[in-house]
C-alpha cells in the first residue's frame, strides 16, 4: 500500500475531517520562496574593466535598488541595478555569493 492509498484510507475511516485541512496547513506554514540568482563574470562591453553581474531577481525595481544598495555598501564597491540585473563593480563573485546567501538566497556561480 502506497501512501495515496493509506492517505485515502485514513480520510475515509474519519469523515468527520474538514476538506481541504491538510492544504491549509502547509500555506499558512509555507516562507516565500526567492529565487535562485545566477552571478557571472563579464569584461565585454565596458573597455577591459571587470564587472560582476548578478541576475535572476523577480522583485520589482525599487527592492531591487535597495537589496543591490545593501550589496554594494557591505562589499565597498560601486555598481548599478536595472532590468532585473545588479552590476557590481570588479570580479567579486564568490563575496556576492556569500552575502546573498546571507540574505536568504539561492545562488549559482557561473
Amino acid at each position: 500500500m502506497d501512501w495515496t492509498e493509506a492517505l485515502k484510507a485514513f480520510r475515509d475511516a474519519n469523515p468527520d475531517l474538514p476538506e481541504g485541512s491538510e492544504q491549509a496547513t502547509s500555506e499558512n506554514n509555507a516562507k516565500p520562496t526567492l529565487p535562485r540568482l545566477d552571478i557571472s563574470y563579464e569584461r565585454k562591453g565596458r573597455a577591459g574593466k571587470p564587472a560582476t553581474i548578478i541576475s535572476g531577481f523577480t522583485c520589482d525595481d525599487n527592492e531591487l535598488r535597495s537589496i543591490a544598495s545593501t550589496i554594494k555598501t557591505k562589499m565597498g564597491t560601486g555598481g548599478s541595478a536595472r532590468g532585473k540585473e545588479i552590476l557590481v563593480q570588479g570580479d567579486r563573485r564568490e563575496q556576492a555569493a556569500g552575502l546573498l546567501k546571507e540574505m536568504g538566497y539561492k545562488v549559482r556561480i557561473l
